[in-house]
């Protein structure tokens, strides 16, 4: 968002932005384990598919 974007905002809006931020500062990644035998990339979860020895499974 551009600071002329901003000063249109009031300042409810402006707050709300800031503690935002805030949070997203403040929150750091979470600490999971190891997976041994597991995949590289993105959680497979997350993006819908698994791809394990070329074979990509929806589920």
């Amino acid at each position: 968002m551009s600071e002329t974007e901003k000063q249109d905002l009031p300042p409810e809006a402006l707050r709300a932005l800031a503690e935002a931020e805030e949070r997203r500062r403040k929150a750091r990644a979470p600490d999971l384990p190891t997976e041994l035998g597991g995949r590289d990339g993105p959680e497979p979860v997350r993006y819908g598919d698994w791809e394990k020895k070329g074979i990509a499974v929806d589920f």
